[in-house]
């Protein structure tokens, strides 16, 4: 913002163009409509603005989050007033649970017809307020820039997250001097990064009486761009080291302080660790059920050094005993700091190391191979990592193949695993592999998707055929809405209510996703057999000049394993495997 432009008469419209490209915004997604089209007029006149256009405004949402996860940048969406907007309020409130800095632009009906229920009229300010960071309406054309830029500036500090600003549509038909740098008018927003030295010394001091510690991150790790920090500090004390589904990558799967994913479905020596641990070194967390169970008996004997950005956070769901507001980046190495200036280095916790490498030994990773003649979706997912490698970007959906994905991908990077967490939003892949594909265009893109959220957004394979983004999908295909079937199977007595996708079409197809490919001008594929995955994955990373759909069919009746149900301790975990003959031998 330091770029100096001589003032110029220009219309709104061109001035929310013009203040994209001095943000340093290459890419935005997004569908035209007519409250936004003085904008949309503008765009044909951008110098380095690409504008990628989707088939439904909720993919412009997720293809932005997917940007901006894999880059790290602020993700930009647009769209019309009205049902153009609404759309997008799905993928809004899936940023702001998982902290993606998003922007998104919508056109609003002419001031003067606000609050008569005009055509396309909706009060996008009033549905977003609680799922933003914060929400602009604009209603004069000189205040765009301010708009825009400091929305840019919220998104993509402190806590990142979505930032809407809604433009009135004579806003943007109406001129003004246009003047860069713009100032930024946000009073009481002072994030803080920096903490204060006591707290440093006082998580140190626990790192250092800790007999049993676990290092617990979260997807702020990821997002603060802290992950060279966490490895740092780990490899210097030894503690072991624990990612929730959305730090997955942060920390190396392949080192040996990695214990895995805790939570619901996560391993059982990462469960374990933070149940028994006497310190939860907790850094861009926020105790989540799915990580927790039932709170009041989660990790009851240890203290708490929470570490977080958002003060919001701190003290939330669990007392911290040492709490520190701040950047993850920065907190990490000032403790590490600490550490070094003190001489320290390996805690004390043989012991511990010790227990936990039994935990391993006694419940490695593993799944049970299928009985009805249909692929194990389980090694489907281990083949497409292991055929890959680790520099790609995999996307998944909601549901039994995301956690699958996030136990059997192999990630040791950052920004290299992109899903939904939070919201739990089914039809996030297709959207958001396409949004990364975009932001790394030289990195491998999978999006790994159920059949159930594969219809959700699967119109976005058009986008990316026709703006030539060659991602991969595998579909993980078990014909069920999975998940839910699981719960139906081990809670309601095997009542499959409504969720088989293809109930009387047992040989039939509906729809058959190698037509569907075929259709939108991807390459489709049907994977039956174990003998044909391999060859189908290297078939998807050897194609390159456009989409590839992989149908992976999969047996119905395979499940998530460990599992801890809700509503009891994670302690639970230890004995999930006998609650079900399925988890036999895994």
């Amino acid at each position: 913002m330091t770029t100096q432009v001589a003032p110029e008469r220009i219309t709104g419209a061109a001035a929310v163009v013009r203040t994209l490209e001095l943000l340093g915004v290459t890419d935005v997604f997004g569908l035209p409509g007519g409250a936004i089209l003085p904008a949309y007029d503008a765009i044909l006149d951008a110098k380095s603005l690409n504008h990628i256009l989707v088939r439904h405004e909720q993919g412009a949402g997720h293809a932005a989050e997917g940007y901006a996860s894999a880059s790290g940048k602020v993700g930009v969406c647009i769209a019309t007033s009205g049902p153009g907007a609404t759309n997008l309020v799905t993928a809004i409130a899936d940023a702001y649970m998982d902290s993606v800095p998003m922007l998104a632009i919508t056109g609003q009906v002419f001031s003067t017809l606000m609050g008569t229920d005009a055509f396309q009229e909706a009060d996008i300010v009033g549905i977003t307020m609680p799922v933003t960071k914060h929400s602009f309406l604009v209603k004069r054309p000189e205040d765009v820039p301010a708009a825009i830029a400091s929305a840019y500036h919220l998104a993509s500090t402190g806590r990142p997250g979505p930032v809407l600003v809604d433009i009135t549509k004579d806003a943007q038909q109406g001129e003004f001097d246009f003047e860069w740098p713009v100032k930024l008018d946000l009073p009481g927003y002072r994030p803080i990064t920096k903490a204060h030295g006591k707290q440093i010394v006082a998580a140190r001091d626990a790192l250092l009486a800790a007999r049993k510690p676990v290092i617990y991150a979260g997807g702020g790790v990821g997002r603060a761009g802290a992950a060279p920090e966490l490895l740092e500090l780990a490899e210097l004390t030894g503690a072991p080291v624990v990612t929730t589904l959305m730090a997955r990558g942060v920390f190396p799967d392949s080192h040996p302080q990695m214990l895995g994913m805790p939570g619901m479905h996560g391993t059982v020596p990462a469960v374990l660790a933070l149940q028994e641990a006497d310190l939860l070194f907790t850094v861009g967390a926020r105790f989540d059920d799915r990580v927790t169970g039932k709170a009041e008996l989660f990790s009851p004997n240890s203290k708490v050094v929470h570490i977080d950005i958002d003060p919001a956070e701190i003290s939330k769901i669990r007392t911290a005993d040492v709490p520190i507001v701040g950047d993850a980046k920065e907190v990490l190495a000032d403790v590490t700091r600490a550490l070094r200036d003190g001489g320290h280095g390996k805690l004390e916790i043989s012991e511990w190391l010790e227990y936990l490498q039994g935990l391993r030994n006694e419940f490695p990773r593993g799944y049970t191979p299928s009985t009805d003649g249909l692929l194990a979706p389980q090694q489907v997912i281990e083949r497409i990592s292991e055929l890959t490698g680790p520099e790609a970007v995999y996307a998944t959906g909601v549901g039994q193949h995301q956690m699958w994905s996030a136990q059997f991908l192999g990630l040791q990077r950052p920004n290299s695993f992109l899903n939904s967490g939070g919201a739990g939003t089914m039809g996030y892949a297709v959207p958001a592999a396409m949004g990364a594909k975009v932001a790394q265009p030289d990195r491998v893109v999978w999006a790994i998707d159920g059949d159930g959220c594969f219809q959700m957004t699967n119109q976005e394979i058009a986008t990316c055929v026709i703006n030539n983004i060659p991602i991969k999908i595998a579909v993980i295909n078990n014909s069920s809405l999975g998940m839910v079937r699981q719960w139906q199977t081990l809670f309601y007595d095997g009542r499959y209510s409504h969720t088989d996708l293809n109930t009387g079409h047992d040989t039939v197809r509906v729809p058959d996703f190698v037509k569907l490919a075929e259709a939108y001008g991807a390459l489709g594929v049907r994977v039956q057999n174990e003998d044909e995955i391999d060859d189908a994955i290297k078939l998807a990373l050897e194609t390159n000049d456009r989409p590839v759909v992989i149908d992976f069919v999969v047996s119905a009746d395979a499940m998530v394993w460990p599992m801890v149900p809700q509503g009891v301790s994670n302690s639970f975990i230890r004995y999930a495997r006998d609650a079900s003959p399925a988890y036999e031998g895994e």
